[in-house]
């Protein structure tokens, strides 16, 4: 639960348990962040997904 991961192209699969903090989505576009508490992040086929217990929506959107 403690700790930062950065997911970048082609990212061996990958599974974590997710804690509360912050999570920060990279895009062409900019960045997006969501404030998250429990769940898990897996990385899997150049794909990531998350499912969290409770988010609250983008809170800096740049």
């Amino acid at each position: 639960f403690d700790g930062e991961v950065g997911i970048l192209p082609n990212h061996a699969p990958f599974m974590t348990l997710l804690g509360q903090g912050t999570l920060s989505v990279r895009r062409a576009g900019g960045t997006s962040r969501f404030a998250v508490r429990g769940g898990f992040l897996q990385v899997v086929d150049n794909r990531v997904r998350v499912v969290a217990e409770h988010v609250q929506g983008d809170t800096h959107a740049s």
